[in-house]
């Protein structure tokens, strides 16, 4: 299986004034204004009394209030949207996102943003903001309808841009979340545990990544025990972890950051059968390893300088004569036996091996990321993910990387007071409680048994990986939630760099 196309559209950035030739050339304009816009703005624009007549008629709020056209030879459509100065990244996305599609619905064209009433810093932010929305309502998800669907945006011209409106890291963002939903989109049965191994051996060779496919017999010497109770319920040997590893400097480098991401490529419940509604989507319960992988990409596309280590957990969970059962007891890599209670639990089993070796390498910082648990859902909805640490100093950051690029967080505690639930008179310790209560915080718990060298760790619930009508910037129901996320906290909060 090759990796998906993910094309840059054409940027086509004008600075200073909006004339008339630049309008001309678009099929759509997004108009971002304040509510209550200084009247001098629409002298600035051409067709400004247009324009003016049709913010008079638009309501104040974060939604794309009004469209109308202008009498020029393109007819462009306008899609005016309105923001209060100092509103939230994720206000701004959102109203990206409403915008793009109200712009979409007519045949693909040309798409022009200009963003005016703004300081330079915030108008070069709210910007890029409505960018990423474009960016992800261009890319083309996995269809395999007969009929393939028109594009929906040709390029993009941003009109009256400041010189610091700078794009390449939204469009590097953008290419990993598009990669992230492709993926999570794909059907099981045409991306399985084996196909995904190769697409990541032959994205690590265009992208100048190390790769290598710890195999079942490998992770059977490693002692890897936990991951292998899930993959024994496969009829074959597809199940791996994968690692990749970009080293932009020295190639013996220690990874300044450690990725990990959950791979069970179809959830069942394994021998405790999911029901047929929470089976249905099962396929997207890889997405934690597509955003590990979205991140890598994102990175590599911006030629960060920093050693990066990427894991990923590569199995399905299913039914079958050898497919694992409550109550065996197994022995992860790291030593540790657990006594397996619910088979459904597959997600913190196949991570926990994941965790000790990406771990024993010692990063600076590791992240995972896996649809883990319902509970996490229960507490906070899919309009946030759920981030829980062995560091409780990182708490504000965590919080404030969500708020600053508009992928939402809420930290969770863990600790061995919560162990105390997962007592077992048969070993080291349960795989979860059977009592259900607060799992999202016990599966955390679990997992930083694993989490060797004091490594500081961050383990993200993806919640909002999963949300009907789309979040943020994104429209599609799979969000690809976390690239954006990391991309922050290594950017914006350097946590990599931190004295943890």
């Amino acid at each position: 299986m090759q990796a998906p196309e993910l094309k840059n559209l054409r940027i086509f950035q004008k600075l200073g004034r909006v004339d008339a030739k630049s309008l001309e050339s678009c099929d759509q304009l997004l108009l971002i204004l304040p509510p209550k816009p200084a009247t001098h703005i629409f002298s600035l624009l051409p067709h400004g009394s247009k324009l003016q007549q049709v913010m008079r008629k638009s309501a104040s709020g974060s939604t794309p209030a009004f469209t109308s056209r202008l009498s020029n030879k393109r007819q462009t459509l306008v899609v005016t949207g309105t923001l209060k100065k100092a509103a939230s990244s994720f206000e701004q996305l959102t109203l990206g996102r409403k915008l793009v599609a109200a712009a979409c619905g007519e045949k693909a064209g040309n798409m022009g943003i200009c963003v005016l009433g703004f300081d330079n810093i915030e108008q070069a932010t709210i910007t890029n903001n409505i960018v990423a929305a474009a960016l992800a309502a261009a890319f083309e998800l996995p269809t395999y309808k007969s009929k393939k669907s028109p594009p929906t945006i040709k390029s993009l011209r941003l009109l009256g841009a400041d010189e610091r409106v700078d794009t390449a890291r939204t469009v590097a963002e953008a290419k990993g979340n598009n990669l992230a939903r492709w993926l999570t989109t794909m059907p099981p049965n045409k991306m399985d545990a084996v196909k995904y191994a190769d697409l990541a051996r032959t994205m690590a060779k265009e992208n100048n990544w190390s790769f290598k496919r710890f195999g079942s017999k490998e992770l059977s010497r490693l002692g890897a025990g936990a991951f292998l109770a899930v993959a024994q319920g496969n009829d074959n040997d597809s199940a791996s972890i994968v690692r990749l590893r970009y080293r932009p400097g020295k190639k013996s480098a220690k990874a300044d950051l450690g990725l990990v991401g959950k791979g069970i490529i179809f959830d069942t419940g394994g021998t405790n059968l999911k029901p047929f509604q929470s089976m249905l989507d099962m396929h997207g319960d890889m997405q934690g390893s597509a955003v590990a992988l979205g991140t890598l990409l994102a990175i590599s596309e911006l030629k960060l300088p920093i050693a990066v280590d990427c894991w990923l957990a590569l199995t399905e969970n299913r039914t079958g004569p050898n497919a694992y059962k409550s109550q065996d007891v197994v022995t992860a890599a790291n030593g540790k036996t657990i006594q397996t209670i619910h088979t459904d639990a597959e997600g913190r089993m196949a991570l926990a091996d994941t965790l000790v070796l990406a771990s024993r390498d010692s990063p600076g910082i590791l992240f995972d990321y896996a649809t883990l648990t319902g509970t996490c859902v229960s507490a906070i909805t899919t309009k946030y993910s759920g981030v829980f640490t062995n560091r409780a100093v990182l708490h504000p950051h965590l919080k404030r990387t969500g708020r600053n690029c508009g992928e939402r967080v809420w930290p969770f505690p863990i600790g061995d007071e919560f162990m105390e639930d997962l007592k077992s008179d048969t070993a080291d310790f349960m795989q979860c409680s059977p009592k259900g209560a607060g799992d999202h915080i016990l599966a955390a718990s679990f997992l930083a048994e694993f989490v060797e060298k004091d490594t500081p760790w961050v383990h993200m619930d993806l919640s909002a990986g999963d949300n009907d009508g789309g979040l943020g910037h994104v429209g599609s129901k799979f969000t690809g939630f976390g690239v954006r996320y990391t991309m922050s906290a290594i950017l914006d909060e350097n946590l990599f760099k931190a004295n943890l």
